[in-house]
């Protein structure tokens, strides 16, 4: 099976010119071309990041902070940047290794093959689910990060949060959410998932100010991004 590189950058030649590239050595190329699409791409578990550091919004640095205690792969730095702090700054934050702007494609190449191979951490993958707007939820170790703050949620409250964003988009009753969540021989009502979405949605309002987990009046309830 070959090796997904995500390409993070902001600039749309290069990605495409990277991704062509890296395609045709073998490997299959995945594209954001901003931090937040950079986030939503984490769910398809990239071997491999190739991130540029200069970019609006969520700028490299600020992503490979939020991501690093979530994401295991190497993150190789594409940078302009040339002075020594910034290359401290990158390795500090969590990326592994740094490449100049303007680079050859045989030098990005090789040195994507050298992280492939040294890296055996591969083996142990964190699966993580994220939102666009930096909401990391590890299912691995069962925990819910908002930029870099770890939000606390009870095990049922965890559970109802992940199976919501495993099918994100489709609408559930609140009947079904308990027998998926509480099991089809449990003792209870179903009532109770009416609580437990209410208390994740004070949490995640507090620490996001977003809504993600939307009332369809009369049917269920849907996880939006």
């Amino acid at each position: 099976m070959a090796h997904q590189i995500l390409i993070v950058d902001d600039e749309k030649m290069l990605t495409d010119l990277l991704s062509e590239h890296l395609r045709d050595c073998g490997y299959e190329p995945l594209v954001a071309n901003n931090g937040g699409a950079a986030l939503t791409q984490l769910q398809n578990k990239p071997d491999l990041i190739l991130l540029d550091i200069n970019m609006p919004g969520i700028d490299g640095l600020e992503l490979c902070r939020n991501i690093r205690d979530h994401v295991v792969c190497p993150i190789i730095f594409l940078t302009a940047r040339i002075t020594e702090q910034d290359k401290i700054n990158g390795l500090q934050f969590g990326g592994d290794d740094y490449i100049t702007k303007p680079f050859s494609l045989k030098e990005l190449t090789a040195r994507v093959a050298a992280h492939l191979r040294r890296d055996e951490r591969n083996q142990n993958r964190v699966s993580v689910l994220t939102t666009a707007d930096g909401l990391l939820v590890n299912l691995t170790e069962r925990r819910v990060c908002y930029k870099e703050e770890e939000l606390s949620f009870s095990k049922k409250e965890f559970d109802l949060i992940e199976y919501l964003m495993t099918y994100r988009g489709q609408i559930f009753d609140k009947e079904r959410l308990y027998e998926a969540v509480w099991g089809f021989d449990a003792e209870g009502d179903s009532n109770v998932v009416k609580e437990h979405i209410r208390k994740i949605r004070v949490k995640l309002r507090e620490a996001t100010r977003r809504e993600y987990i939307e009332t369809i009046w009369g049917v269920g309830y849907t996880w939006k991004d």
